[in-house]
């Protein structure tokens, strides 16, 4: 579904220095297996304070592993001071981007990096600030306001991508837009204009066949529009879709975000039995 770099591919099939450092002197775990990324790195320094070695353990997707493998070869060698500066930004540069969507691998990677760092320096890991937005995947109002404030983000599915909050039972949205307005200084958007039922059928098969089966079909799968009903779009994953274990998510995170973007916000999608 997701077009990946060579380099991405490599670090993904051949990753770099998995597992722990022994006397390891920065130690991080970021993220949760339950949330659906784990992270833990490690790293020791030479006399003079550079890091000689750095290893990692992952549990995640591909850009999860390839985002920490790069990220344990761009800190060795470098100063503390000089790891300090690495943002999730320069991750995805070294692998020369990250899908949009998987933006949220290099930030759990520089988050991991902070955090070894101040247990190098043997300061306490600081307490989340602010208020939980979304309390699928833990995230507060200032972790959402510094990443639409870094990265320059405007729509939900840019913060879902950057931090995954709203990615999950979807009722943090309204909090997620306000948070967005307020950082951007912008104005609530206008309602989309009035669709008739005909009209938005129209737009979901045309939005279907032009931007989300092709994507789908990349992976060997497709997707089959069955009914439309009020603001419910029933369809039928179909080829390795239907099989594939993370098909719930591709249907949240990718058809209906996208068919939200395009044609109406209130769209739910929803998968029927074959």
């Amino acid at each position: 579904m997701w077009e990946y770099t060579d380099k991405v591919k490599e670090h993904f099939q051949n990753p770099r220095n998995v597992g722990e450092v022994e006397d390891a002197e920065g130690i991080a775990e970021v993220g949760s297996m339950s949330c659906g990324d784990a992270l833990k790195l490690t790293f020791k320094t030479d006399k003079k304070g550079k890091i000689t070695d750095a290893k990692f353990k992952t549990f995640g997707c591909a850009s999860a592993i390839a985002s920490s493998s790069a990220l344990t070869e761009m800190i060795k060698g470098k100063t503390i001071e000089e790891a300090e500066k690495i943002s999730n930004e320069d991750i995805a540069d070294y692998l020369g981007g990250l899908p949009k969507e998987k933006m949220h691998c290099s930030v759990l990677g520089q988050q991991a990096l902070a955090q070894a760092i101040a247990h190098y320096k043997g300061e306490a890991v600081a307490e989340k600030e602010g208020k939980i937005i979304c309390e699928c995947f833990g995230i507060t109002d200032k972790e959402i306001e510094t990443a639409v404030r870094e990265n320059n983000l405007s729509t939900i599915e840019d913060v879902t991508n950057y931090t995954k909050a709203g990615g999950g039972c979807e009722n943090c949205h309204g909090a997620i837009l306000e948070i967005i307005q307020k950082v951007r200084g912008e104005e609530k958007a206008p309602a989309p204009p009035p669709m008739s039922n005909m009209q938005k059928i129209k737009k979901i098969e045309e939005t279907i066949v032009k931007e989300i089966s092709p994507s789908l079909k990349q992976d060997g799968g497709n997707i089959e529009l069955v009914d439309v009903v009020g603001n419910r779009v029933l369809v039928k994953m179909q080829g390795s879709c239907a099989v594939c274990k993370a098909s719930q998510q591709t249907l949240k995170n990718f058809v209906e975000a996208k068919l939200r973007e395009m044609v109406w916000p209130d769209l739910v999608v929803e998968e029927v039995a074959a």
